[in-house]
C-alpha cells in the first residue's frame, strides 16, 4: 500500500520511520533526523532534506553507509568472463578507495542500466579522484532512496519518462560517419537534421499545438492557441542541434519539456490568457557552419545574408544544403518576431556544469549568462638551446603564458563568478631541446555582468603586459569575440522562483556560463532560464552528458505551474 505525504506528516516518529524504512542501507537515522523538519510541503522537499541530513553528517558516517552497500549488487545476466572482468574491477576500485562501488542500477530513467553501461560506468569512475569519488558514491546512494521512495508512496515521474523517451528516440538520428561509431551528431541540414526536423513536428502535432510548421531556416514552430484573440504569446523552447559526439539533452530537454506542457493542456482542453509558442531552433552551435544562433537570431532579423555563401567541409554552401531542404533564403525576413506580440521569452536547459549536482539540488534559477570576450594571442620571446642558455637568460614565451594562466585563475577567482580560461596552447614547430622562441594561445574571459566582464578584460590586458615588460617578451592579441552579459528579467526570475517554492525545492539562483538561444531573445524582449541538474559531474557537450526522469518531471512541474502563474496575473 503506499504512503502519501499527508499520513507522513501526521504520523508518530515510529510510524514514520516504518514508512520511510529500507530507503538507505541500514541507516534509520538519516530518515529521522529528516523527520524533524516535519511537516513536509512535497516529496522533493523530503528528497533534499535526507540529502541535507548525509550532506552535514560528516565524512565517517557517509563512508560507514556506503560501506553498508552490498557490493556488486544488481548485476545480473552477466557472462562468466564479463563477471570476472568486473570482480577485478571492483578489487582494483576497493584498494584505490577503500570503499565499495555504488551505482545505482535502476539508471537515470529508473527501468535499469544494461551490463554494458554498468562495466563502462565502473572502468570510468575508477579513474576518478577520491574526494569526487566519495560524492559520486553518495549521489548514487540518493538515487537509489529516490527511486525507492518513488516505488513506497506510488509517484512516478511519467511526464519526465515521456521527455526521456522522445530525447530518446531523437538521439537515433545522427550525422553520417558518427551514427556509425554509436556517436551523437547532428548538424544544420543534414540528413540526421533534417529527420530530427520532421521528428519534432510530428510530436508536436500529436501534442495537439494548433499550428505546427517548419519556418524558412529550419526552425520547427508550435503554436497553442490562447482564450482570446490577440492576447500575447509566451515564448519558449531551445535549439536540435548538437556539437560533434555530443549529449542527448542539451538544447533538446528545453524542447520536450515545453511540448510535454502544451500536451497536457491540449488534453484536459484547457486554454490560458497568454498563447504558448514553442521553437525547436535548428542551429544553435555553429558546427557545420559559422553562424552561431543561426536559429534563434533569425527571429531577431539578425540573418546575415553572407552567410549563405559560407562552404562546409564538404565544399557545400549553406545556400544549396537550404535549397536542397526545401528552404527557401528569400522567405527568411519574413520570420522576424514583433516582441509587442510577445510575454517574454523563458527556457530550461541542462545545466552543462556542475553546481547543482554537488549541492545536491534538482533545479537552478538562472540570474544572468554571462557576456564574454574571447583573445587569440601570439607570445613572442627569443630561442634559444635549452641546454646553454641559463635560467636567467632566457626569454620564454611558454613560461610567459603559464604566468598569465595562474594568473588569471586567481584574478577570476576573486570575483566568485567569473571564469578565464586559455583553452589553446601551441607551440609552432618547437623542439624538445629548444627555447621556444614563440607560442600561440587563446583567451576566454566570461562574467554575470558586462562591467565585471570589463574589469576582468583590463587586468588581465594588464597582467599581459606586466609580464612581457618583466620577461623581455612582445604579445600582440586579437580580440575575436565580445558578447553582452544578458541578465534574467526580475519578474521572470521571480516566477521560476515561485515555481521552485510551490515544489518544495530550494530556490537557488546561479549565472549561466555558457551562451544559450536565450541571450538572443534577451535583445528584444524578458527572458530567464531554468537549469536542470546534470548527472556525471554534470558533464556536458559529450555523450555522458545525462539527467533523470525524477529532475526532469520537476521542471516540467515548474513550468507549468510558471504557466498558470501568468494566467492568474492576467485576471487580476
Amino acid at each position: 500500500m503506499h504512503i502519501d505525504l499527508e499520513q507522513l506528516n501526521a504520523a508518530s516518529l515510529p510510524q514514520a520511520l516504518q514508512m520511510l524504512d529500507g530507503l538507505y542501507e541500514h541507516s534509520p537515522w538519516i530518515a529521522e533526523r529528516a523527520l524533524q523538519k516535519r511537516p513536509f510541503w512535497s516529496w522533493a522537499q523530503v528528497k533534499h532534506h535526507l540529502c541535507e541530513v548525509l550532506q552535514n553528517a560528516g565524512r565517517e558516517a557517509q563512508l560507514t553507509l556506503i560501506r553498508a552497500h552490498p557490493e556488486l549488487a544488481g548485476l545480473t545476466q552477466c557472462t562468466q568472463s564479463e563477471f570476472k572482468h568486473i570482480q577485478a574491477l571492483n578489487q582494483a576500485y576497493i584498494e584505490k578507495f577503500g570503499w565499495p562501488f555504488i551505482l545505482a542500477v535502476r539508471g537515470p530513467r529508473g527501468s535499469g542500466l544494461n551490463k554494458y553501461q554498468i562495466i563502462k560506468t565502473f572502468e570510468r569512475r575508477l579513474q576518478g579522484h577520491p574526494d569526487f569519488e566519495l560524492q559520486e558514491c553518495l549521489r548514487n546512494i540518493h538515487r537509489i532512496a529516490e527511486i525507492r521512495l518513488n516505488d513506497k508512496t506510488g509517484c512516478h515521474p511519467s511526464l519526465g519518462h515521456q521527455v526521456w523517451d522522445w530525447q530518446e528516440e531523437l538521439a537515433q538520428h545522427s550525422d553520417a560517419g558518427y551514427k556509425e561509431k554509436g556517436q551523437l551528431t547532428v548538424t544544420y541540414l543534414t540528413e540526421a537534421h533534417l529527420a530530427c526536423c520532421a521528428s519534432i513536428e510530428r510530436t508536436m502535432k500529436s501534442a495537439g499545438f494548433d499550428e505546427v510548421f517548419v519556418d524558412a531556416v529550419g526552425n520547427v514552430v508550435g503554436r497553442y492557441h490562447p482564450r482570446e484573440n490577440g492576447a500575447k504569446y509566451l515564448l519558449t523552447g531551445s535549439h536540435y542541434d548538437t556539437v560533434r559526439n555530443g549529449g542527448k539533452h542539451d538544447g533538446r530537454l528545453g524542447i520536450f519539456v515545453s511540448i510535454v506542457c502544451v500536451q497536457q493542456l491540449a488534453k484536459q482542453q484547457q486554454r490560458l490568457s497568454v498563447g504558448i509558442e514553442v521553437v525547436a531552433f535548428a542551429e544553435e552551435e555553429g558546427q557545420r557552419y559559422k553562424a552561431t544562433f543561426l536559429g534563434s537570431g533569425a527571429l531577431l532579423g539578425q540573418f546575415n545574408s553572407d552567410w549563405l555563401h559560407q562552404l562546409d567541409a564538404d565544399g557545400i554552401s549553406m545556400q544549396d544544403a537550404m535549397k536542397s531542404a526545401g528552404l527557401n533564403a528569400d522567405d527568411i525576413p519574413g520570420i522576424k518576431r514583433n516582441p509587442q506580440d510577445y510575454a517574454g521569452f523563458v527556457e530550461v536547459h541542462i545545466e552543462q556544469g556542475p553546481v547543482l549536482n554537488e549541492m545536491n539540488l534538482p533545479l537552478g534559477v538562472v540570474s544572468s549568462i554571462n557576456g564574454s570576450v574571447r583573445y587569440l594571442c601570439e607570445m613572442v620571446g627569443v630561442a634559444c638551446h635549452a641546454g646553454t642558455t641559463p635560467m636567467n637568460r632566457r626569454h620564454d614565451p611558454v613560461n610567459g603564458v603559464a604566468e598569465l594562466a595562474l594568473f588569471i585563475e586567481q584574478r577570476a577567482a576573486a570575483d566568485g563568478d567569473s571564469v578565464a580560461t586559455i583553452g589553446q596552447l601551441q607551440v609552432p614547430s618547437g623542439s624538445i631541446n629548444v627555447v621556444p622562441g614563440r607560442c600561440t594561445f587563446s583567451l576566454d574571459l566570461r562574467a554575470p555582468n558586462d562591467a565585471q566582464r570589463d574589469a576582468l578584460e583590463r587586468d588581465v590586458l594588464e597582467a599581459v603586459r606586466s609580464i612581457c615588460e618583466r620577461r623581455g617578451l612582445v604579445c600582440q592579441t586579437e580580440r575575436t569575440l565580445s558578447v553582452p552579459a544578458a541578465p534574467s528579467a526580475i519578474e521572470w526570475q521571480n516566477r521560476w522562483g515561485k515555481a521552485l517554492n510551490h515544489l518544495g525545492v530550494p530556490v537557488f539562483i546561479m549565472p549561466s556560463g555558457a551562451g544559450h538561444d536565450a541571450m538572443k531573445l534577451h535583445e528584444i524582449m524578458p527572458q530567464a532560464m531554468l537549469f536542470v541538474r546534470g548527472e556525471n559531474g554534470g558533464i556536458s557537450h559529450n555523450p555522458l552528458e545525462s539527467t533523470t526522469s525524477d529532475d526532469m518531471q520537476l521542471a516540467i512541474e515548474a513550468f507549468a505551474h510558471l504557466l498558470t502563474q501568468l494566467d492568474l496575473e492576467s485576471a487580476l
